[in-house]
């Protein structure tokens, strides 16, 4: 809307009150040497001037308006030009000094009209007067000649300056659809940017929720399940499975407030990725093996790696049995970080693995830091669950 009234503003106050000026300069100026001439007698120049007047008003309620489209009806054009001419063109035939208002009308055909039709309009205006002119009065050879000449330079100028200017006027028409159209494709890939912002984020979450709550309460189930069956068996294993499921329930509080806040996984908090793989290795109460220089990494790599670790870690007790043994390894290299869970349960075929959220969304997100996850299984063989990760030859600090 801004830029609306912004070019309307341009259009209207600055040129369309120029043309007003230059209109009413080249109308008085006409009715001026028009009704001081001497020649023709006062009744035909008393006509001539007769028939300029009504111009004014049919200018000033018709053909400015028009002049301001951006742009102009070229149908109405059409209609304006022709009552303009139907005033004009007897006026100069009556009388040579009317053609002085031809330099008022010439450029209107080139604001209004399209080039054909403004080439026409232009010709009609410079050729007529004259010959109706000669017909009428039937002037020596000399006067013919000199109002032919002149008629003949003006048209010759008024097309190769309308020329130009028309070709100007189509240029910024064209321009201005193609602003039109970046802007409304600028809307279209806002929109649609932020349609996939929302989608990233929406997925971001579900990974989140899906790494962190979702698996501590599927953790939680198990131990509910493991201390039912325990409670009249073995009240020690029971309350130890309790002790679990309180420390579970507080991890996942303090997981949901980290994500609520958008910081680091609560098991990263004040803590290196070999630590919190530790940790995490105990509560699956798997073997952790770290190999390579440890250093501090950029945090999405180390988040990434510590999602992956908990994905596999819960999948492989969930469908390979508490009893299974697990190996995890972290190995830190030249430009790459490469953590690998294996367990040596019942295994099964990754090819018929066609639901589910865990698998698509590890592989998700490693590709988000430029890594690969890979997932090699077969039943009766145990399953292994490798993720590489790029790290950024610029990280070369150690930790101590």
């Amino acid at each position: 809307m801004r830029g609306d009234r912004a070019r309307g503003a341009h259009a209207w106050d600055r040129s369309i009150l120029f043309w007003d000026v230059y209109f009413a300069v080249a109308w008085a100026a006409t009715q001026t040497m028009l009704l001081g001439a001497g020649h023709p007698a006062w009744p035909f120049r008393a006509v001539a001037a007769g028939l300029l007047v009504p111009l004014v008003p049919w200018y000033t309620a018709v053909g400015r308006r028009l002049l301001g489209g951006d742009p102009p009806d070229e149908r109405r054009a059409r209609y304006y030009l022709a009552v303009a001419m139907a005033l004009f063109l007897p006026s100069a035939v009556l009388a040579g000094e009317t053609r002085l208002l031809a330099f008022a009308l010439i450029p209107q055909c080139f604001m209004a009209l399209r080039m054909r039709g403004a080439l026409i309009a232009v010709t009609l205006i410079n050729v007529v007067p004259v010959a109706g002119w000669a017909l009428l009065w039937r002037p020596g050879a000399e006067d013919l000649l000199v109002n032919a000449l002149s008629a003949l330079v003006t048209l010759v100028f008024s097309l190769v300056v309308g020329g130009w200017i028309i070709r100007i006027i189509e240029q910024s028409w064209e321009r201005a659809e193609l602003i039109a159209e970046l802007e409304s494709s600028r809307s279209e890939v806002a929109r649609l940017s932020a349609a996939h912002g929302a989608l990233a984020e929406r997925e971001r979450l579900a990974r989140e929720i899906h790494d962190t709550l979702a698996q501590g309460f599927t953790s939680l189930l198990m131990l509910v399940q493991a201390v039912d069956a325990e409670l009249d068996s073995d009240p020690a294993q029971a309350r130890r499975h309790l002790a679990l499921m309180e420390d579970t329930a507080r991890r996942n509080l303090a997981e949901a407030r980290a994500l609520v806040a958008g910081g680091a996984p609560a098991d990263l908090a004040g803590a290196s990725l070999p630590d919190a793989l530790e940790r995490l290795a105990a509560r699956h109460e798997a073997v952790l093996d770290v190999t390579g220089p440890v250093r501090a990494l950029p945090a999405g790599v180390e988040v990434v790696a510590l999602r992956a670790c908990q994905e596999a870690l819960t999948n492989a007790r969930r469908h390979a049995g508490s009893s299974t043994r697990i190996e995890v390894r972290l190995g830190y290299a030249d430009g790459t970080l490469t953590l690998s869970v294996r367990d040596d349960g019942c295994g099964f075929d990754p090819a018929a693995v066609h639901t589910g959220y865990g698998l698509a969304g590890l592989r998700a997100r490693a590709a988000e830091v430029g890594g690969t996850a890979a997932v090699r299984s077969a039943p009766g063989d145990g399953t292994t669950v490798t993720v590489r990760l790029p790290v950024p030859a610029a990280v070369v600090s150690e930790v101590p």
